[in-house]
């Protein structure tokens, strides 16, 4: 198959009901459009593999991992081996629409986005174990970031392929992918997109997923206002800390030559610990800096991002 334009990745982990009426519903609904769909089997304990095998169908491409990796590392696997100019990442529980797609590449293809992000318009799901905590979690995410996605649990998006490509997915950071892309220089814009409710099979996520979204969450505000400047953070915070350990330890000299006892004294085990991790994060910083100069310098890196230069070299030659 030649080069395609557009490249649908699919994490699927046991979803064999699912298969063959998403991969038929995909083809009713895009036309005019070459594109491939990469399957990423993600350690699939049932026939998902299998499924996807019997779909007899030229424009499939199934990458099977060697066990469950997690989403985020699946996603990573199929945006490796997209040979599309765009790449749509969507689930395989049949609730993202694909009939949304081809307006989601359109606003790509203009050239103004670098990603469309999907927001899910009447969602179905349960109200007090989805809906409330995810509006809970985009909001926290939101305002803490700055990046204003409204729904950052949509799998349904549109990347530009360099931007996708150059998108590190590790741990749980799928849910933080505006952000990764924020991080990289792109144009983000959201949709409204269509959601159905789950027919087959059994939703992947729970509870659990609330603590990992705050770990990650400190991971992104990290990243993006510190990734570059990491003594700024670990620096100051050492700097402040260190200085109220100094002047509890000015004050307690003071009442020392005025003739008090301040030994054992909790005041002073508080002042010395607080001098003692001040010193910690100032030295943590300077780590911190030299690996990311390291980072940076080591694999040619740049801490910017150019999105075009513009010449004018025949204006000058005219006014010349």
């Amino acid at each position: 198959m030649n080069q395609p334009e557009l490249s649908i990745i699919i994490c699927v982990y046991n979803e064999e009901k699912n298969i063959q009426p998403l991969n038929k519903w995909i083809n009713e609904s895009i036309h005019d459009i070459d594109y491939e769909i990469i399957y990423v089997d993600d350690g699939s304990t049932d026939s998902t593999k299998q499924e996807i095998k019997n779909l007899d169908d030229e424009k499939v491409v199934l990458v099977e991992l060697r066990k469950n990796f997690g989403q985020s590392s699946a996603l990573y696997a199929g945006i490796e081996i997209a040979k599309g100019e765009y790449i749509v990442t969507m689930d395989g529980d049949l609730q993202n629409d694909p009939s949304d797609i081809p307006m989601m590449l359109d606003l790509t293809r203009k050239g103004e986005w670098d990603l469309v992000a999907g927001v899910r318009k009447n969602r179905q799901d349960g109200m007090f174990l989805r809906k409330i905590p995810s509006k809970i979690a985009n909001s926290i995410i939101r305002n803490s970031t700055g990046v204003h996605i409204k729904d950052y649990g949509c799998t349904l998006k549109v990347f530009k392929s360099d931007l996708a490509k150059n998108i590190a997915l590790y741990g749980e950071l799928h849910r933080f992918i505006p952000v990764l892309a924020s991080l990289e220089g792109a144009r983000i814009t959201q949709v409204d997109v269509k959601h159905h409710a789950r027919e087959f099979g059994k939703s992947k996520y729970g509870i659990n997923r609330t603590f990992k979204v705050v770990s990650d969450l400190l991971l992104m505000m990290f990243f993006k206002k510190y990734l570059s400047k990491p003594m700024h953070l670990f620096g100051g915070l050492g700097l402040v800390t260190a200085l109220i350990g100094v002047l509890i330890n000015l004050y307690l000299l003071i009442l020392k030559l005025l003739g008090h006892d301040i030994w054992g004294k909790p005041l002073l085990l508080l002042g010395i610990m607080l001098f003692l991790a001040g010193i910690q994060l100032i030295t943590v910083g300077i780590i911190a800096d030299i690996v990311m100069r390291t980072y940076y310098e080591s694999q040619n890196k740049r801490p910017y991002k150019i999105r075009k230069i513009h010449t004018f070299k025949k204006v000058n030659e005219e006014i010349s």
